[in-house]
């Protein structure tokens, strides 16, 4: 029961750091640069942006046959609602030292929600479903792919106008590490429970047949007794 409030969390949290990061103003994450981009030419918000990009981005999933689940359809709505209130939330144009701390909270924040949502297991959001689709179809390492997707989009928010800075590179070096630390923490073993309880009241039963197999079984006569008057005793 534990996994569904686990995503909402991870996602809510997912949401809010990236708004405390683009409050920082030191350079944002590369999809956050393409939101920021296309929310200086539109009269649309951060959230609702981000929103419409996930909507767009899943569209590509019907020629890869990527099938979106609940994670994946939570994703665009939860992050819209809890980016837009971060924003509502959090002061603009605060000093150097202010903005410093809001940059490394929203990293560490940001690894630490990403850690939370995928550790329930409910399907990918669309950004990662696209890059795991075009990897499976190109045949490509995941990385890879990851890198050059997100090569494009900062490129493309940046001339849009996005905010690209040390908080940028700070977000590329630290994250993954931060996420992979963590995620064993919050990873949901149901199934892996599961599994393991089959495979051991297997092993029982099979344990327990075997048990009644020797006690079916007739004692053996006795090796090396001679019988009784055998030729040569007289």
């Amino acid at each position: 029961m534990r996994r569904l409030p686990q995503l909402l969390i991870g996602l809510a949290l997912y949401g809010f750091s990236l708004s405390v990061m683009v409050r920082a103003s030191l350079g944002v994450n590369p999809w956050s640069v393409l939101y920021e981009g296309l929310e200086q030419h539109t009269s649309l918000s951060f959230g609702t942006i981000s929103a419409v990009v996930g909507v767009l981005v899943l569209l590509l999933w019907i020629p890869l046959k990527q099938r979106p689940k609940l994670g994946t359809i939570a994703n665009i709505i939860v992050l819209a609602y809890s980016s837009d209130l971060g924003l509502s939330l959090i002061p603009e144009h605060l000093g150097l030292p202010a903005r410093a701390g809001l940059l490394v909270g929203g990293v560490l924040l940001n690894g630490f929600s990403i850690a939370v949502y995928v550790g329930a297991r409910f399907g990918p959001g669309p950004r990662d479903g696209l890059m795991t689709g075009v990897s499976g179809i190109t045949t490509r390492s995941i990385r890879l792919i990851r890198t050059l997707i997100e090569i494009i989009v900062l490129a493309a928010g940046w001339l849009l106008g996005g905010s690209v800075g040390i908080g940028t590179v700070l977000y590329a070096l630290t994250v993954g590490a931060i996420t992979q630390f963590l995620l064993p923490r919050f990873a949901y073993r149901g199934n892996d429970a599961q599994r393991e309880r089959t495979v051991r009241a297997g092993v029982a039963q099979r344990d327990a047949r075997q048990y009644r197999t020797v006690l079916r079984r007739p004692p053996r006569p006795e090796l090396g007794r001679h019988a009784q008057g055998s030729p040569g005793d007289e």
